[in-house]
């Protein structure tokens, strides 16, 4: 019993190995043998179209209506007269800057764009479509990963986005629900500002911009199987791009803020 446990064992941990050398190798290879410019300029429009554009809309409804329940969540818990109703604005730029913005959109996108990017290219594994690129000779990685990789850069013009919806859908929380005045959530939105903080999201964001774009890339080009193992493809991208988003954020935030 203990020798097949210790295999098991054995067994799991090298698949993760090869699979994270695999990735690596991976990113090496995207930067090698660089696809004809007038070619990569017409991948990397369309990525920004799929990726960042596409993910506006999804992204501006959940960071206007979160905004608002974190809000409502925090001037119900201050029920004490003693403590000042700016501190409501304050708590929820706060939560919304550092955390809502850059972590938890990042999630969210993690299935949405995740899922695109692992599908779009385990369909072309499927289809034989990366093998046809690569007995023309072009670099197929470098063809589908680095244009996406390009386009996500253009992630924190989606943060910004949603730190500003955040806070706005507070606002409109805060005043029509009569738990403080337009005056005191702007007192306490500009309360103790630290500019740092906007650094610390926007680095945040940089490093998930760059695990969206090449976790999902790594499982959908080296996927195995058929049309089935697509969508098991997708799932395991999902799951282990949020485990790598959660980790580097306590590993960024134990950095940067400490």
């Amino acid at each position: 019993m203990l020798v097949f446990f210790t295999l098991a064992v054995t067994k799991f941990t090298m698949s993760y190995l090869h699979n994270i050398g695999a990735y690596f190798l991976m990113i090496k290879e995207m930067f090698r043998k660089p696809t004809k410019w007038s070619v990569m300029r017409g991948l990397i429009f369309k990525d920004i179209d799929d990726l960042v554009i596409g993910s506006l809309g999804i992204v501006a409804f959940i960071s206007f209506f979160v905004g608002g329940v974190v809000t409502i969540q925090t001037a119900l818990n201050i029920s004490n007269p003693l403590i000042p109703k700016y501190l409501v604005g304050f708590a929820t730029r706060q939560s919304v800057i550092l955390e809502f913005a850059p972590t938890f959109i990042s999630i969210i996108m993690a299935g949405k764009v995740g899922s695109f990017i692992t599908s779009s290219i385990g369909t072309m594994r499927v289809t034989e479509q990366i093998d046809a690129l690569e007995v023309m000779g072009i670099n197929a990685i470098n063809y589908l990963v680095f244009p996406k990789f390009i386009a996500m850069m253009l992630y924190p013009f989606v943060i910004s986005i949603a730190m500003f919806l955040g806070i706005i859908g507070g606002m409109a929380a805060c005043v029509y629900g009569g738990f403080s005045t337009l005056d005191d959530y702007i007192t306490g939105v500009q309360m103790d500002f630290i500019p740092f903080h906007m650094t610390y999201a926007f680095i945040k964001t940089f490093v998930f911009a760059f695990l969206l774009a090449t976790i999902p890339s790594f499982y959908g080009y080296y996927m195995k199987g058929g049309a089935l193992e697509v969508g098991k493809a997708s799932t395991t991208a999902f799951v282990w791009t949020s485990v790598m988003i959660i980790l580097l954020n306590y590993v960024l935030t134990q950095m940067l803020l400490s």
